[in-house]
């Protein structure tokens, strides 16, 4: 960081004393212009800040995480039940889940809000209590929607988790808190992410040991519902001086784009890559050195 401070200040002095000293000659111009790109690129580097070494790495880098649990439909097995919760870790692998505050304050694993796609009704988990939400099964079958109380002991003192916090309607805090207070109840391995940095820097300012995550994919072409500001921030990792990740979790059909390479590059940062679904992909991305995310089938 020091580095990248005295590189800018040299950079805007140079600039200074070249537009007093000759501001006709033609080469001055050119100089600028590469100045200008080199401090686009710091400041850059800057924005993007992550920490990197984070001591649950030691046991993380160990495991494969299936996808909202090793889900399958054909067998009757959804995502995000116990079924597939159970099945990812007797197969003796990690699991990546998605956690939605609900109206009376516990933490529903799904992954959309809404229970349209996987329950069939047209109402929403955060809007419903956890009694109410249990009356309600997943994809035509047996399985209910679980709580992550629910999910945590099939994991203790196996494969590790990773937790995906769903913010809705500004709840970032209140979900981020709820969510350390219940790990803190198991003996789990786990790491926790979201799209939404609030709840991202919420981790850092109040559980800082906590090993946690920036989730993003090219939202210049899928959209964050924002608006065009919020996805060339997102994008671009432009939020990481505020919440200094420990890992990025990027969509892998987008994990060229140059600001995840300068965070590898620059920070040293973790990558966990989502969602693979082919063997290829999966050794691509752990050649690279990535975590791997996967689902549709099993490494």
């Amino acid at each position: 960081m020091a580095f990248i401070i005295c590189s800018l200040i040299l950079i805007l002095a140079l600039a200074a004393a070249e537009a007093l000293l000759a501001p006709e000659l033609p080469w001055l111009i050119l100089m600028g212009s590469v100045q200008v790109i080199l401090l686009y690129f710091l400041l850059w580097t800057a924005l993007i800040r992550c920490r990197k070494n984070h001591p649950a790495w030691a046991v993380l880098r160990k495991f494969r995480y299936a996808h909202r649990g090793l889900h399958d439909k054909a067998r009757g097995i959804p995502e995000n039940s116990l079924a597939a919760f159970r099945r990812a870790a007797d197969h003796g692998y990690g699991a990546e889940l998605d956690v939605h505050l609900t109206l009376d304050g516990r933490l529903a694993v799904i992954h959309d809000d809404s229970l349209l796609r996987t329950a069939g009704a047209d109402v929403r988990a955060s809007q419903l209590t956890a009694a109410q939400l249990e009356q309600y099964r997943l994809e035509g079958t047996g399985e209910k929607i679980p709580f992550l109380e629910e999910v945590l002991p099939l994991f203790e003192d196996r494969a590790p988790l990773i937790v995906e916090l769903k913010v809705d309607q500004g709840n970032a805090a209140a979900l981020a808190r709820a969510a350390c207070e219940l790990l803190d109840r198991f003996h789990a391995d786990y790491c926790i992410e979201s799209f939404h940095p609030q709840a991202v820097r919420w981790l850092k300012q109040h559980r800082p040991e906590i090993c946690r995550g920036q989730l993003s994919e090219n939202f210049l072409n899928t959209r964050t519902g924002l608006g065009p500001a919020a996805d060339f921030a997102m994008t671009h990792l432009l939020t990481g001086f505020l919440t200094v990740p420990d890992f990025i979790a990027y969509n892998h059909l987008h994990r060229r784009r140059l600001a995840l390479k300068l965070a590898r590059r620059f920070w040293g940062v973790q990558e966990v890559s989502w969602t693979i679904r082919t063997p290829e992909d999966l050794k691509a991305c752990e050649q690279d050195g990535c975590l791997p995310i996967f689902e549709q089938f099993q490494p």
